[in-house]
């Protein structure tokens, strides 16, 4: 894999240089106000019930588009994008168990799949650090730590199982100001679900994520958790489908979309 000095600014080529196999890493921080999402991949027959999960689930869950079966191409959110090889990593999980991790879907693509495009968190991070809230795991390029909570998600067919929340540590000061940036973007996830003790959410050690990379909480930080659009890999490890193809936590698809554009007045 060759080397990248510097990365591009736009989605379209950082997503060339994904393609070509040159970036293989989280993609917090990178081209800093484009909307970024999530991937779920299913057969045609699981469809209806996962769509409607994501219905149920918005705040985990929110669709940003879905491709018809066999289809790669997501045409409201990146004209031109093919969803099999622009992600730095997938996971394929069967029956439950994650089968496999591979960096693109060409062996692996049916002509019966159906891709769903969820919201992902990173996209209000841009106006968090406009806002004067810095990010840690931006600061020191790792992946934002994930957690399987004790929420439960709202079953839906075959579909259920627990929410996964990302954490990101919060001066006390900036709390507030956290929550009401975040809360404009609710196709990303929106306002924190928890602020706190993790306890609460059922997070029994901080320092060890289920996802992603451990994050030090500094004196005076308060963790806030928002809804993570890895949650449906907790709910395929719960309700155990035949298949279900994901992004690998943190290596998200990069739209075209500007971040504003799923910002609300």
């Amino acid at each position: 894999m060759a080397t990248v000095t510097s990365l591009p600014d736009t989605p379209k080529e950082m997503r060339a240089l994904i393609r070509d196999g040159q970036f293989r890493k989280p993609t917090s921080g990178v081209a800093n106000g484009y909307a970024q999402a999530n991937l779920a991949v299913l057969p045609r027959d699981l469809a209806f019930d996962f769509l409607l999960f994501c219905q149920r689930n918005s705040k985990p869950c929110p669709i940003l588009e879905v491709i018809e079966p066999g289809k790669t191409e997501p045409k409201l959110v990146a004209p031109g994008a093919d969803i099999r090889y622009d992600i730095p990593k997938y996971r394929i999980y069967r029956d439950g168990v994650l089968d496999d991790e591979v960096d693109d879907l060409g062996e692996h693509w049916r002509d019966d799949l159906v891709s769903f495009l969820l919201g992902c968190s990173f996209s209000f991070e841009n106006a968090m650090m406009n806002s004067g809230i810095e990010l840690r795991h931006i600061q020191q390029d790792t992946n934002v730590s994930m957690y399987i909570t004790n929420i439960p998600t709202t079953p839906a067919g075959v579909f259920s199982g627990p929410m996964v929340v990302s954490m990101r540590p919060i001066p006390h000061e900036k709390v507030v100001k956290a929550v009401q940036v975040t809360s404009r973007y609710p196709s990303v996830h929106g306002a924190p679900v928890h602020i706190g003790d993790p306890a609460g959410v059922g997070i029994r050690d901080i320092g060890k994520p289920d996802f992603g990379d451990p994050t030090e909480i500094k004196a005076g930080e308060v963790p806030v958790f928002w809804a993570c659009g890895v949650t449906p890999q907790a709910v395929a490890m719960k309700s155990k489908p035949s298949l279900m193809i994901t992004h690998s936590p943190g290596y998200m698809f990069i739209t075209d979309k500007r971040d504003e554009d799923y910002a609300v007045i």
